[in-house]
């Protein structure tokens, strides 16, 4: 899995499925680290993880296509 790395590379993304909660609904785990001065900070923690469902993440995922689909179309 490769981070995903957004804000000059303060906001770290890491996506992926979580075996340990394979018995779950939500296992897919979006980790967000943030390395920054904190009056920059956007997150409470400098760790947070967010667990999904199936569904939210390929509503999510729909989400971001989207947009980016949107905005080639714009640069057109």
């Amino acid at each position: 899995m490769k981070p995903i790395l957004l804000l000059d590379d303060s906001l770290k993304i890491e996506i992926f499925f979580s075996k340990e909660d394979n018995d779950l609904e939500d296992n897919i785990c979006a980790v967000i680290e943030e390395c920054c001065p904190e009056d920059e900070k956007i997150f409470k923690h400098e760790e947070s993880h967010i667990y999904l469902t199936r569904k939210q993440a390929r509503e999510l995922a729909a989400a971001l296509s989207n947009a980016v689909q949107e905005s080639e179309e714009q640069s057109i």
